[in-house]
């Protein structure tokens, strides 16, 4: 009897998604462009959503180094070529208020020692350095300058192999502690075996338990997606902001409250000092100040393999068989744009027989039924929608709601699609905790067995 109506239960659930998918055929499944709709979502489990409070980071500063210059905020990302990584860190400490003088870049150096897991330290890798600033044309604000941003190239490293390295001044001494990376395997049957996909992390209660659920799955790829510190949430004085407040009479500008981005490096160390990590850019790191200079923490505070395209805010890169394009959403992208051109020189390139994966990511999502920002990126979308079809792209990854919806497949097939999200972890920090493993998703739809 049993058998029976288990039996009977897959007949109909058979049915039932044959009737769906000629329902979907028929071209009768409504669109986004007739919404929007009420989600339908599963209910929130509220056991496990945790505190959306800012950590007070002022009163203790996570993981501040106790030696003048020791390295802080150290983290990892792939360059163009499969065989370099970046490393980045910062010396000193941030100065903020109106008479500061900045850190001389040129007073530490900036070198990587480094060699295959357990076989000694014995390379050396040296880089550059430089500091940024955040001006503010009121003189109620708080200008910010940053401490000593370093950056280095390591180069020559064999695929799919552990290194262990420290970073900093060796004449001081101010090393790091010694840290641990695996390169990408090589292309193109060969892929990370685990990508961490986040939006939205900010630095919340909430963040702390993303941060810890990544770390325990060890990814060897992370990506964020857009809308990592929130520093433009807060006020000079550190705390979260009422937005009428926070707005200024005489300027357009909002405040944003840089120190948050130090505090926000620091707590990421557990993350990206081990696990390559790739960021494009989202609303909140527009950060518009004097002089109308925009996204300027974003791009010292990252190294992006930005040769090809010529900019951080859009790029390529490889890792094992996958093709990555990360787009930008905040600078133009209609076809006569710089971004849009690349984006048809990249594709173009792309060689399936190398890289057979195709995965895209931006932040704002083209397709949504969340009311607040329902149809923000249809301009992006009609621009570009067409390209990424053209030249078949498998996946996009999307952030800015908080909410984590689903579209049905872009080219690829279920199957061929989880092939690779299987190993897929996708989180947000700073509205909502929503970690998903793929698989599981993928189990409970019934198209895994």
């Amino acid at each position: 009897m049993v058998l029976a109506v288990e039996s009977l239960n897959r007949l109909l659930h058979c049915w039932i998604l044959l009737i769906s998918l000629i329902f979907v055929v028929n071209g009768q499944f409504p669109t986004t462009l007739e919404g929007p709709f009420k989600p339908v979502t599963v209910p929130v489990n509220y056991s496990i959503i945790g505190q959306v409070t800012s950590l007070p980071v002022d009163d203790n500063p996570p993981l501040s180094p106790e030696i003048e210059f020791q390295p802080q905020q150290i983290s990892l990302s792939l360059s163009s070529d499969l065989s370099s990584v970046w490393v980045s860190w910062i010396t000193g400490e941030y100065q903020i208020g109106d008479d500061i003088e900045p850190l001389d870049p040129q007073s530490v150096a900036s070198v990587v020692q480094y060699g295959v897991y357990k076989s000694g330290r014995n390379n050396l890798a040296a880089g550059s350095s430089f500091i940024y600033s955040q001006q503010y044309p009121n003189e109620d604000l708080n200008n910010y300058t940053s401490g000593i941003i370093h950056r280095v190239l390591v180069t020559g490293l064999d695929r799919d192999t552990m290194y262990e390295y420290q970073c900093g001044d060796p004449s001081i001494p101010a090393m790091s502690e010694v840290h641990y990376f695996r390169t990408m395997p090589s292309p193109p049957k060969d892929y990370p075996s685990r990508v961490a996909v986040v939006r939205g992390l900010g630095l919340t209660y909430n963040t702390s338990t993303t941060i810890s659920h990544m770390a325990a799955n060890h990814p060897d790829l992370a990506l964020l997606v857009g809308d990592l510190s929130f520093a433009d949430l807060y006020c000079k004085n550190g705390t979260l902001c009422d937005f009428q407040n926070c707005s200024f009479p005489q300027s357009p500008l909002q405040e944003t409250y840089q120190p948050r981005w130090d505090h926000w490096g620091r707590f990421m160390q557990i993350l990206t000092a081990t696990v390559p990590t790739m960021v494009i850019e989202g609303d909140h790191e527009i950060e518009k100040q004097a002089d109308n200079l925009t996204f300027t923490a974003y791009n010292y505070r990252f190294a992006f393999p930005s040769d090809e395209s010529g900019s951080t805010l859009y790029y390529s890169f490889n890792a094992g068989g996958i093709h990555f394009v990360m787009l930008g959403a905040y600078v133009p992208y209609d076809k006569s744009s710089d971004q849009y051109k690349w984006l048809e020189r990249d594709l173009f390139n792309v060689n399936r027989s190398v890289t057979p994966w195709l995965v895209a990511a931006w932040h704002p999502p083209w397709y949504s039924t969340y009311k607040d920002h329902y149809r923000e990126a249809e301009c992006m979308r009609v621009q570009m929608e067409e390209l990424l079809y053209k030249h078949g792209v498998d996946i996009v990854f999307n952030g800015h709601i908080p909410l984590t919806p689903r579209t049905d497949s872009w080219v690829a097939s279920v199957d061929s699609i989880l092939h690779l999200v299987r190993q897929l972890v996708i989180s947000a920090g700073m509205n909502s905790l929503n970690i998903v493993h793929i698989e599981k998703v993928a189990l409970a739809m019934g198209f895994l067995r």
